[in-house]
């Protein structure tokens, strides 16, 4: 097992100055288990990240539905340390069709804690007040934020969305009994024009009080106790006042992150040293208010460049002082030939994920050891 003594240090060595710092989850009835993934994600920043991929049990390059199977696994012998599932699906659907929905995502979300990695959950959020889906149509789509926000003419439909998702995550439990943490991460991309959320279909406080108002009902009112919030714009920023134009307060961010796919290779265009800078900026809003951080999501589409994990991301991740809790790149589709930013075997990119793999900094399940403790 590769790293496990410096595992070992990180997880159960006395208290240093880095963990001296003090990180708090927002809710103050947390579960054990939340709140011990909290502090050894911070913990484990310090020298190293996770890394994850999007949808990465569920289906990959030419497959579906595989027992224990991601396309990570295939080329390392180990499932990422992060696994990424959405909550689309948890609306705009026939009930049958939601508990077969949540059915799913409990499988896959359980698995991932008993076998010792972690979960986060993006919401791809079919618009409840039109139709248009999760992107914003110009023909189709209403600015739907001010319609569920309280005093919205769709406001208590929008709870029971919300009841939806909290009846999901009271029901995660795992082998040991115990709730199952998730990062959730609501209203992603929040910055850009192409979801319904985003800052052209809706105000500063419009925004702010969505994302309180399903922090506050969430956690408050259904009483669910094992979320991580995570705040995660896209990388439109380039200061921290810009970054921080829509964050809601520390007291209802538990994560902050960034999704940057334009400087990382997207249309063949590398800006690493914007993507260095924004992950600064997002790296020390973190630290100064106390809060984690994570590049949220990235990659490239086809990875066609055979050194892009070391030359390209692992590079800009270890430039200094950057503290990020985890990595995560977008899924492998399992029909189309091109549409995956994970590699597999015989891919291109395999070898120099073998590399990225056995690099020290990076961290897989099979490198975590009771991350819930």
């Amino acid at each position: 097992m590769k790293r496990n003594f410096q595992l070992l240090v990180l997880m159960f060595c006395c208290v240093n100055s880095f963990a001296q710092q003090q990180v708090k989850l927002i809710d103050r009835k947390a579960t054990a288990e939340t709140k011990h993934l909290y502090a050894n994600l911070h913990k484990l920043s310090a020298n190293s990240i996770l890394f994850g991929h999007q949808h990465a049990t569920e289906y990959g390059h030419g497959w579906n539905g595989d027992e224990n199977r991601s396309d990570v696994k295939s080329v390392t012998g180990s499932h990422p340390a992060v696994i990424g599932v959405d909550f689309s699906n948890l609306s705009g659907v026939s009930d049958e069709q939601l508990e077969t929905n949540k059915n799913h995502l409990h499988k896959i979300i359980t698995d991932t804690y008993n076998r010792g990695g972690v979960v986060t959950a993006a919401w791809h959020f079919i618009n409840p007040v039109s139709a248009g889906g999760f992107y914003w149509v110009d023909s189709v789509s209403k600015p739907a934020v001010k319609y569920i926000i309280p005093g919205g003419s769709y406001y208590e439909q929008y709870k029971k969305i919300l009841q939806n998702i909290a009846s999901l995550a009271l029901s995660l439990k795992g082998n040991d009994g115990k709730l199952v943490p998730v990062i959730f991460r609501p209203y992603h991309e929040l910055d850009g024009y192409w979801f319904w959320w985003g800052k052209n279909y809706c105000t500063v406080d419009e925004f702010k009080s969505l994302w309180q108002f399903t922090v506050s009902y969430l956690r408050d009112t259904l009483q669910v106790h094992n979320f991580i919030y995570t705040f995660s714009p896209d990388c439109t920023f380039n200061s921290e006042a810009e970054y921080a134009e829509r964050y809601p307060g520390n007291n209802w961010v538990d994560m902050v992150g960034i999704d940057d796919y334009a400087d990382f290779g997207r249309y063949g265009r590398y800006n690493l040293d914007s993507a260095f800078e924004r992950l600064k900026i997002v790296s020390n809003f973190a630290k100064k208010n106390h809060k984690l951080a994570a590049l949220t999501e990235t990659g490239l589409e086809s990875i066609p460049l055979a050194d892009w994990w070391t030359n390209k991301l692992l590079a800009t991740l270890q430039r200094t002082n950057l503290q990020l809790c985890y990595v995560l790149v977008w899924r492998n589709d399992s029909q189309s030939p091109t549409h995956y930013y994970a590699p597999f075997p015989g891919q291109t990119s395999e070898k120099d994920f073998l590399k990225f793999f056995n690099h020290p900094y990076t961290l897989f399940e099979t490198d975590l050891k009771n991350i819930y403790k």
